[in-house]
């Protein structure tokens, strides 16, 4: 990490940090404090970010990115995390997070929530605070509705904001080829641009998903109205992986990535390839992502 002496640093761990998808998104209704009541099936997935994460003898909070420009310091919410948590252990350390950023930055895809999510858990044991999953919950939470969720650690469904969560088996397998076209798009824009049409009746969801026909049957995001309205070429994207063979297609969050659903890898490492090869588009391929403990290691 730029400017951290090896004399400075008394402990460090390597962190991965899961981008997320939400199979379904449904807006159930809007709360009296401005926030919708959400009902959605998520899913972490193998494409992360890499944190280096050290506690340090001085009393401070450094953030620097490699990938994408991010603020520094507590400006940036894995900052914000980290100093959290310096706060319940009395300050007596600093810590420095080096993050290679490698999901795309305000894409739909919850990057920011999974370094804050990774940092929160990863300091709760260097710096030996004993939290359990319900006090790290809380903490996430006053960071950021989609926290808790990455803390949680599996496939969820997630209602309220996105905070209060139920686990959510997933029996079948599926290979995700994602399309970011390379424009952020805020998620407080998306929702206050948002028209309820619908009472949430979408959102019956059964206890678990079991096939793939399950899983292709799900697919739905109430917040595509709005942003594909604005964004048009997300359209053009989702003809792109139709035409290369995705057996369904949805926005990521509030957008504007892209994913398509592929039952075999081969048909989805084609199309990642050919779709790169004909654009300027990021494009990434993805498993879910299995490991119940987030993989940390000093």
């Amino acid at each position: 990490m730029t400017g951290t002496g090896n004399k400075e640093i008394t402990m460090e761990k390597i962190c991965w940090a899961p981008a997320k998808l939400n199979l379904c998104l449904h807006v159930v209704g809007k709360r009296p404090d401005g926030y919708h009541d959400l009902r959605m099936v998520m899913q972490r997935i193998s494409l992360c970010d890499r944190l280096r994460i050290c506690l340090l003898k001085e009393k401070e909070v450094r953030v620097v990115s490699r990938g994408a420009e991010l603020p520094e310091g507590t400006a940036n919410l894995a900052g914000r995390a980290a100093k959290q948590l310096l706060d319940l252990a009395g300050e007596k350390w600093g810590v420095a997070i080096d993050i290679e950023k490698r999901i795309p930055v305000a894409a739909g895809l919850g990057g920011g929530s999974s370094d804050a999510a990774t940092v929160l858990m990863a300091l709760n044991e260097m710096l030996d605070l004993r939290l359990d999953f319900n006090a790290l919950r809380g903490q996430g939470r006053a960071l950021g509705a989609d926290v808790p969720f990455f803390i949680f650690g599996g496939p969820a469904l997630a209602e309220g904001i996105g905070d209060i969560l139920t686990d959510y088996p997933i029996g079948t397998e599926a290979h995700y080829v994602l399309v970011n076209p390379g424009f952020p798009v805020s998620t407080a824009w998306v929702y206050q641009n948002l028209v309820l049409t619908s009472k949430g009746d979408e959102a019956n969801l059964g206890p678990s998903l079991r096939t793939y026909s399950d899983l292709l049957r799900l697919l739905r995001n109430d917040l595509e109205a709005v942003t594909v309205g604005n964004y048009p070429i997300l359209d053009d994207v989702k003809r792109e992986l139709l035409g290369f063979g995705a057996d369904g297609v949805l926005m990521c969050g509030s957008g504007p990535t892209v994913f398509g659903v592929f039952q075999n890898r081969r048909a989805a490492s084609r199309a990642a390839v050919e779709i790169a090869a004909k654009s300027s588009w990021q494009v990434f391929q993805a498993r879910p992502f299995r490991e119940k403990v987030r993989v940390c290691f000093s």
